[in-house]
Order: C-alpha cells, then sequence, then structure tokens
C-alpha cells in the first residue's frame, strides 16, 4: 500500500515537472518570438517577419500580404489598420481551420477549388499581373490552391455546425423593416414590407448565423494559445 502511494507521488510530481517545463518553453518561445520580432520592425531590409503564433502555426507579414493583395479576406474598413485588421482575419481563420481538420469535413470537389481560383486570377487585370501578385506574396499557384481548398473546407464545417440557426419570427422581420426601411426606399418610395420580407429575412438569418459564429470564436481565442507580436504604429 504504501509502495503504491509513493508511486502515485512520484508519478504526480512528474506530472507537475512536465507541465513547468511545457509552461517555461512555451513562455521562452513567446519571449524570443517577441523580441524578434522588436529587432525586425525598425529595419527597412526585413524582408519578412512573424506577426502572431497560433498554437503552432505561424502567421508572418508575408501572409498578411498575400491575403490583403490576392483578396483572401475581407477588406478593411476604411480609416483602419490593414496590417492589423488582416492579421485578426487569419488568425480567425486559423483557428476555424484546426476545428475544420478535427472534425474532418467533406473535400471540396476539384471543380469548386478550380473555379475559387478563377475568381481570385480574374481580380487581376492581366494574367502577368496575378503572377507579379503571387510572386510579391512568396506564393506558387499550387499553394493558392490549397490555401483556397482549406478555405472551402472551413465553409463546409461552418455550414455543417452553424447552417440550421433560429428562423426569425415575424416580429422580428417587422422591427427589421421599420428600423431600416432607408435600405427599402427607392425613388423617394418606401417599398412595401410584402415586397421586401424575403430579402429581409436572409438578412437577419445571416446577422444571426454572424453572430453565433463570431460567439464562437471568441471562445477559440480565449483557449487557444495565440502569440499576437504586431504592434500597430502610432
Amino acid at each position: 500500500m504504501a509502495g503504491s502511494r509513493r508511486g502515485w507521488k512520484a508519478l504526480r510530481d512528474m506530472t507537475v515537472r512536465h507541465r513547468r517545463h511545457a509552461g517555461l518553453m512555451r513562455g521562452a518561445l513567446t519571449l524570443f518570438l517577441l523580441a524578434t520580432a522588436a529587432l525586425a520592425g525598425p529595419r527597412a531590409d526585413v524582408i519578412d517577419r512573424i506577426l502572431a503564433v497560433v498554437g503552432h502555426e505561424l502567421i508572418t507579414l508575408s501572409d498578411t500580404t498575400a491575403a490583403f493583395k490576392l483578396g483572401l479576406v475581407p477588406p478593411p474598413a476604411p480609416g483602419t489598420d490593414r496590417i492589423r485588421a488582416t492579421l485578426d482575419a487569419l488568425i480567425s481563420r486559423q483557428l476555424e481551420l484546426a476545428e475544420a481538420n478535427r472534425y474532418q469535413p467533406p473535400e471540396p470537389p476539384p471543380a469548386e477549388i478550380d473555379a475559387r481560383l478563377e475568381a481570385v486570377r480574374s481580380r487581376a487585370e492581366t494574367p502577368q499581373m496575378f503572377a507579379a501578385a503571387l510572386a510579391e506574396a512568396g506564393l506558387s499557384e499550387e499553394q493558392l490552391r490549397l490555401r483556397l481548398r482549406d478555405d472551402l473546407r472551413i465553409e463546409a464545417f461552418l455550414a455543417q455546425r452553424f447552417g440550421s440557426t433560429r428562423q426569425p419570427s415575424e416580429q422580428e422581420l417587422q422591427d427589421y423593416y421599420r428600423l431600416h426601411q432607408a435600405d427599402y426606399t427607392t425613388a423617394g418610395a418606401v417599398r412595401a414590407f410584402a415586397e421586401v420580407r424575403d430579402a429581409i429575412q436572409a438578412q437577419v438569418t445571416a446577422a444571426q448565423r454572424a453572430a453565433l459564429i463570431n460567439e464562437w470564436l471568441e471562445g477559440l481565442r480565449r483557449r487557444a494559445e495565440i502569440a499576437d507580436l504586431y504592434v500597430t504604429a502610432r
């Protein structure tokens, strides 16, 4: 019995030491990355630098450049810090991708990946400009294709998880209509509720779904190990 207790105590002490060691290693890594980012920040000749670490995945300055220039994230609001907004979107995407990888949504058909790639390519005025944008972002076309594949997997996962949101009540639709009548005014005349009801239902449902996803993402951020190394310029 005494030997059993000593064995459990030794195991417990070993576990505590392991957790402390792991915590010290994570802290040392974060401090190293912070120091590296701080040293790299002012230099004009730095090609790339780490902006964030999400779990074990790095997000670099070139990642934000690629996402912005190729239109892979929503455009930042006017007057906001472009890098900050793009980095936040990429952090959220990495959290979503990690969850998608856990649940393994269906693999997107090659035709869907082709269509998404063509949509990105069509944003450039010429094939040469598209190739230049890829080169500036440090991406090959195959790497971009893999990125778009993961985007489709994330969308499939979110559709599975949040696809059956509560349908808004008729009262909620009417309240939305009254609060947003300017959006349904043409040539000074407000369109009848019956004419725009379906559009309002789609908008309210989309807003509810977005709110659920944002709440879920906030929970993921609280639980995840994220080292955000970007300091907004003042």
